[in-house]
């Protein structure tokens, strides 16, 4: 049932009231969905005490449902820890601007004590589902990712607001150095399923471009060199829907997987044996 013009409007003027006074509606799924978040275990490290205490007291009339009773998980991969306690004093860190000293566990062996670093972001990973954190490295110059799970130790260090100013223009640099672009191409009686291919390139930097005279479209991604691999997966999730027209990198790669695949029955030596007769026909 479609609503109205004056239930539009009505509805309209509710919201925003509830935007101007800092309120916002929650529905019965989602309050369902937060009770049965603060049973997982790791929600005790992830919320301070008097915010649990605040969600409980705001959830209490909300249902007990025992998920176990009604959901069957399939087999899985053993799921690692989904909040980090250094978590929130490293995003304390990051949004005050501040440095740090960490000290970590290297990847063979070993450990580095006490490094001075500016942490830039804290990123998560959903194919290794664990955290890093992006940080500088002022002594080496170098842009580190580290896993938090290596991390022993964080402790924050203070520094002038114009030697954060630099570092982030620094890190800046380095990231746009890393930047590599792409450009893939819609196959035009694919068109209608445009959201759905936008919707696998939705985590990469991107614009879209309608060209009338062909009726296509063409969408630039921008993304790091480490997440071609990534980019490929998706490309070759969508299949005959798109085609890269522009990266000579990514090209090569889907060139390579597609000889290879090819190759597995025995297509890739009869096409080549069969192109050899041809030329020489």
């Amino acid at each position: 049932m479609t609503m109205n013009l004056f239930e539009k409007i009505f509805n309209y003027q509710i919201m925003s009231r509830l935007e101007e006074s800092g309120a916002f509606a929650v529905t019965s799924h989602e309050r369902s969905w937060l009770r049965a978040m603060l049973d997982h275990p790791a929600a005790a490290e992830a919320f301070t005490p008097e915010t649990m205490a605040k969600l409980a007291a705001v959830l209490q009339a909300e249902a007990d449902i025992d998920i176990a009773e009604h959901v069957m998980e399939k087999a899985a991969s053993v799921e690692r820890q989904v909040y980090h306690p250094l978590l929130r004093p490293l995003r304390r860190i990051i949004a005050e601007r501040q440095g740090s000293r960490i000290s970590y566990r290297l990847k063979h062996g070993g450990m580095q004590h006490e490094q001075s670093g500016f942490p830039y972001k804290l990123e998560y990973s959903m194919v290794k589902r664990e955290w890093y954190l992006l940080w500088y490295h002022p002594r080496r110059h170098m842009f580190m990712s580290t896993r938090l799970r290596n991390i022993a130790d964080v402790q924050q260090e203070e520094i002038p607001p114009a030697r954060a100013e630099e570092l982030l223009s620094k890190i800046a640099a380095i990231i746009d150095s890393r930047k590599e672009h792409a450009v893939i191409e819609v196959i035009r009686i694919y068109n209608r399923e445009l959201s759905r291919i936008m919707y696998a390139f939705s985590c990469f930097e991107k614009e879209v471009e309608y060209f009338d005279d062909t009726d296509t479209y063409r969408i630039r991604l921008t993304f790091m060199g480490d997440e071609c691999e990534y980019i490929l997966s998706k490309i070759r999730f969508l299949g005959k829907r798109v085609r890269i027209i522009e990266g000579e990198k990514l090209q090569r790669r889907m060139r390579e997987s597609a000889a290879k695949a090819l190759a597995r029955y025995g297509i890739g030596e009869e096409h080549e044996q069969l192109h050899g007769e041809e030329q020489r026909v």
